[in-house]
């Protein structure tokens, strides 16, 4: 079952999207672009009246855009595992109604959270009965219909519709999401059950964690003996050190145009969340006993960094340059 396989069906099809800060956003202009009604909900006023402006509907909270009549689906990207849990479990939030009052038929929760709460939450959507017409085609059975499903690629990611999803949840589920997935990313990938698309994320944004702050303390060596970075950068992206953070995102400013660091590390991915994902990480890690000591010391590093800049700004705030 897809949701959105052309765009005139996309057109008559009205989604919620929950949480609509720099990422949340992105991911809403591309849903109006391609035809989708929307409405949307935020704490943040400034920001849903940018998206009414859009062509968005707006409601107070989360159970309310729940019991918005012909209501698809609905998307979360939130910051942290207590937002999510207030959205899905909260007094106002979306399982806080009587099943006859909700009427999506998909969630989909893109934060980055800890896999246990994805799990939770995915399974008190199941308990809840949201769409008893809707079964599955291969036993007759009523679909579970929550997946965990963050994603990679960051804001410029989310504004040019290339997003990578990593997904967990049942694959009838994933397969119903897809087209919708697909109008926001370019990759759909299906990890497993409920939690592996939080685990996928975690692993994926140590690494990521790791790599800038590796490519900034070469930068930074490499600056502090006569070579300029944008010279080495351009060493890094054609050898063996090229990697996301030196090739696309690069962190030394006047490297690259477009980045956070072209605009004194403004937007972007922050670094507060950065500390957040790899907090989780190691939390993750001492349920199934994984040594972790390259988490450990870019979490004591980014510690230091700016929590409102772009986590890029590790070479300037770490490595002083």
């Amino acid at each position: 079952m897809g949701l959105a396989p052309t765009a005139p069906v996309a057109q008559r099809l009205l989604v919620g999207l929950v949480g609509v800060g720099n990422m949340g956003a992105a991911m809403a202009t591309r849903l109006l672009g391609a035809g989708y009604r929307l409405i949307v909900c935020d704490r943040n006023e400034e920001a849903v009246r940018r998206l009414q402006q859009a062509g968005a509907k707006a409601a107070d909270t989360p159970a309310a855009l729940a019991a918005t009549p012909g209501l698809s689906a609905i998307i979360s990207m939130l910051p942290s595992s207590e937002h999510v849990r207030a959205a899905y479990l909260g007094p106002h939030g979306i399982l806080s109604l009587e099943p006859r009052q909700l009427h999506p038929h998909l969630l989909v929760d893109c934060s980055t959270i800890d896999p246990i709460t994805a799990q939770e939450v995915a399974a008190a959507a199941a308990d809840t009965s949201l769409h008893p017409h809707a079964s599955d085609a291969h036993d007759g059975q009523q679909s579970p219909m929550m997946i965990d499903a963050p994603v990679s690629g960051g804001v410029p990611g989310a504004q040019a519709g290339s997003l990578t999803f990593m997904c967990g949840g049942p694959a009838a589920a994933v397969d119903a999401a897809r087209p919708l997935l697909e109008v926001m990313g370019k990759r759909v990938i299906y990890c497993g059950s409920n939690g592996t698309g939080q685990t996928a994320k975690l692993c994926n944004n140590l690494v990521l964690a790791v790599s800038m702050a590796a490519v900034a303390e070469g930068l930074s060596l490499g600056k502090r003996l006569g070579l300029s970075p944008e010279l080495l950068s351009e060493i890094f992206n054609t050898s063996s050190a090229r990697c996301w953070s030196s090739d696309t995102y690069n962190p030394a400013p006047g490297v690259m145009e477009g980045v956070p660091s072209s605009r004194a590390y403004k937007g972007g991915f922050a670094s507060r969340l950065m500390v957040k994902d790899l907090g989780l990480a190691i939390k993750a890690a001492q349920h199934c006993h994984a040594p972790l000591p390259m988490a450990e010391e870019a979490r004591r590093l980014y510690d230091q960094v700016d929590p409102a800049l772009d986590f890029s700004a590790i070479y300037k705030n770490v490595y002083k340059c």
